[in-house]
C-alpha cells in the first residue's frame, strides 16, 4: 500500500511499492528520480481520494466459509471458473481502459495483457482449489486488471475494484507483472472481503503480511516448489538492472532484500525486538510486516512440503475466523494457533511448530 491520508485507513490504495521507498528516492535521487517519486506520491494520493469516495464493502468473516484442511470440497470440479477481464490502459491514467481479453479468449499478442491474464488465473486457482473460495470476494467477482497504466509508472495497485500495473521506467523497476506481486495485490482483495484489517500499525502490517504470504504461495504453487526449494522473495526480478537487490522483500531473511545507494537498506525487521515505531507508512505497515512474514516462513519450513497446503490453509482459515479488524500481532498469532488446532487437532505437530515459529520472532502464546 501507499502514502496515507486519514481516510486511507478504511479506504486504502494497495500499492506494491511502499511510500518509504518513494521518500528515499525523493531525497537521494537525481532531479529526474526525485521528480518521479514526488509525482508518484501525488498520483497515489489522488487515486486514494477517489477510492475514499467509493464504497466497497467486504463480506463479514462469518459469511465466508472456512475450508477444512483437505482440498476445496466446497467447490465441485468444474463448478467455479474465473471471469478475467484484462484491459490495456494505453499509458493513460483512466481506468480500466480498453478491454483486450475476456475469459476464454485466445492470446492477444500483447505480452503484458497475456501475462496478467495467466497470473490472475494462478491466483484464482490457489484460492478456489486449495481454500474453497470463489474469486476475491468469495462470490465470483470478475477479475479486472489494467496493464500499461500511465507511462513509465513505477507501481502496481489494487484499488478495491481492480488491479492496475505500470510498466516501470526501466531504471528503478523493470516490471510489475511478477507472479508474487500479482498474488500479493489480488490477495488484498481477499483480505478486503474477509472482514478487512485496518491499514495502520500492527493490523496494517498484518494486512501487508497476509498479502505477502498468499503472493508467495501463488508463486510457489505455480512453480511446484516445496518450502525448502522456494526463495521466499516478494517481487524477485522487478528491480531495475542497476539496483543492488533481489526483490522488494524477503520472508526468509527480512531486511536483506536490497541494499542500494539509491534505494537505501531494506528496513524490515524479523523479530519484535526490532519493531519499528514510526508515523510514516501508516505506522510502518510495509516495514513491520517482516515479523509475521518470518513467522510464516519458519512455520512452513518446519513442516516442509508444500507451503500452500497445511500452512496456507491455516492462514486462510485464521483470516476468515479473525473477526477483528484492529488485530495485533499477538491476536493474529493466537488466531492462527486456534485455526491449527481446529484443522489438525489439539496438540498436533502443526500447532506445536506454529507456536515455536511465533516464539522465535518474539511473540509467545
Amino acid at each position: 500500500m501507499c502514502f496515507s491520508l486519514a481516510c486511507s485507513h478504511h479506504h486504502p490504495l494497495n500499492c506494491i511499492v511502499p511510500p518509504y521507498m518513494l521518500r528515499v528516492l525523493e531525497m537521494r535521487g537525481d532531479e529526474a528520480v526525485a521528480t518521479m517519486a514526488r509525482r508518484l506520491l501525488k498520483q497515489n494520493e489522488k487515486v486514494r481520494e477517489e477510492r475514499a469516495e467509493m464504497t466497497h464493502p467486504g463480506l463479514p468473516p462469518h459469511e465466508i466459509s472456512a475450508t477444512p484442511l483437505g482440498r476445496a470440497a466446497a467447490l465441485p470440479d468444474g463448478s467455479v471458473k474465473p471471469n478475467r477481464q484484462i484491459h490495456d490502459g494505453q499509458y493513460r491514467a483512466a481506468l480500466p481502459g480498453l478491454l483486450v481479453r475476456s475469459e476464454g479468449d485466445p492470446n492477444t499478442g500483447i505480452a503484458d495483457a497475456d501475462t496478467a491474464y495467466d497470473a490472475a488465473g494462478e491466483v484464482f486457482s490457489l484460492f478456489a482449489e486449495e481454500y474453497g473460495r470463489d474469486s476475491l470476494d468469495g462470490d465470483g467477482m470478475p477479475l479486472i486488471a489494467t496493464v500499461h497504466h500511465r507511462r513509465d509508472y513505477n507501481n502496481a495497485f489494487w484499488d478495491g475494484r481492480q488491479m492496475a500495473y505500470g510498466t516501470g521506467d526501466g531504471r528503478l523497476f523493470r516490471t510489475f507483472l511478477e507472479l508474487s506481486v500479482v498474488g500479493h495485490e489480488m490477495a488484498h482483495g481477499v483480505i478486503q472481503y474477509s472482514g478487512g484489517l485496518i491499514y495502520e500499525n500492527q493490523s496494517g502490517a498484518l494486512n501487508e503480511s497476509i498479502a505477502d504470504v498468499f503472493g508467495s504461495l501463488t508463486l510457489q504453487r505455480a512453480l511446484g516448489q516445496q518450502a525448502h526449494e522456494a526463495d521466499w522473495l516478494v517481487g524477485r526480478g522487478i528491480l531495475g538492472p542497476g539496483i543492488n537487490g533481489q526483490a522488494l522483500r524477503s520472508m526468509k531473511a527480512p531486511g536483506t532484500a536490497y541494499s542500494d545507494n539509491l534505494l537505501g537498506q531494506d528496513p524490515q525487521p524479523w523479530h519484535m525486538d526490532h519493531f519499528v515505531t514510526t508515523p510514516e507508512d501508516n505506522g510502518g505497515v510495509h516495514i513491520n510486516s517482516g515479523i509475521p512474514n518470518h513467522a510464516f516462513y519458519l512455520f512452513a519450513s518446519y513442516l516442509g512440503g508444500n507451503a500452500w497446503e497445511a500452512p496456507g490453509r491455516i492462514w486462510y482459515h485464521a483470516l476468515q475466523s479473525l473477526n477483528n479488524p484492529m488485530a495485533t500481532f499477538l491476536d493474529w498469532a493466537d488466531q492462527t494457533i486456534q485455526s491449527a488446532n481446529e484443522l489438525t487437532g489439539n496438540g498436533s505437530t502443526e500447532a506445536v511448530m506454529l507456536r515455536r515459529a511465533w516464539k522465535l520472532v518474539g511473540i509467545a502464546i
